[in-house]
């Protein structure tokens, strides 16, 4: 039987994190989960496409836009299950057995949240994004995604958009389980941004995108 997982990683400029990411999912290589590797990039000047190919990868590319990298990944890929992860994501060790564990559900799911960095601060803004994800299915694309390729397509997968292609998904996926292995994931913008005003930032754009605010004139706001 063909391992059911495609691991689609969309990409820009993410030579220094790429090669850990793609360390941290080779347990799942020797449980017989992964199929394919697929790293969707939009227009890397650095050695990320060196780093995907030395590792196996199918490479797409296409414009800049995650939603869009990440709707032409998930168009090529051929396994029964999509595993969705951001270049800067490392999944704890032992994930494997959790994801083996919860296939015969046929539910979609998302890992915990933790971040590279020790603190009050890092413990608070995790702790805050998974009590959102266990109690309003909203988790954000740092956590991962687990999800069948056949509800995927039925739901319209991600929309062609800059930001909040995630929660766009996830808001329509039903019962997102929160798996207990982590996700840890670099907290280099909110090192440069500060805790406090990333994530209030983080909120406020959200509670935006949810008024109806066009994403394309969201992502200005976000990276200024």
């Amino acid at each position: 039987m063909p391992a059911p997982i495609s691991i689609v990683i969309p990409t820009l400029n993410a030579a220094d994190s790429l090669p850990d990411t793609l360390s941290a999912v080779t347990e799942g290589l020797h449980a017989g989960l992964i199929r394919e590797l697929i790293v969707t990039d939009g227009g890397s000047t650095d050695l990320t496409l060196e780093v995907a190919n030395a590792a196996g990868a199918r490479i797409v590319t296409g414009a800049t836009s995650r939603g869009g990298q990440l709707r032409r990944g998930c168009a090529v890929a051929s396994g029964d299950w999509m595993l969705i992860l951001h270049a800067d994501t490392q999944l704890q060790q032992g994930w494997s057995a959790a994801v083996s564990a919860h296939l015969p559900s046929g539910k979609p799911a998302a890992f915990r949240l933790a971040f590279q960095a020790k603190g009050f601060m890092p413990r608070w803004v995790a702790g805050w994004a998974n009590l959102r994800s266990r109690m309003f299915g909203l988790p954000y694309g740092d956590q991962g995604l687990l999800v069948p390729r056949r509800l995927y397509e039925t739901v319209g997968g991600y929309p062609d958009q800059p930001l909040m292609e995630d929660v766009a998904l996830v808001r329509v996926l039903p019962g997102i389980t929160l798996l207990s292995p982590h996700a840890v994931t670099s907290a280099d913008r909110y090192a440069r941004a500060g805790w406090l005003r990333r994530g209030a930032r983080n909120l406020w754009t959200l509670t935006r995108y949810f008024l109806g605010a066009d994403p394309n004139k969201l992502v200005q706001a976000y990276r200024r």
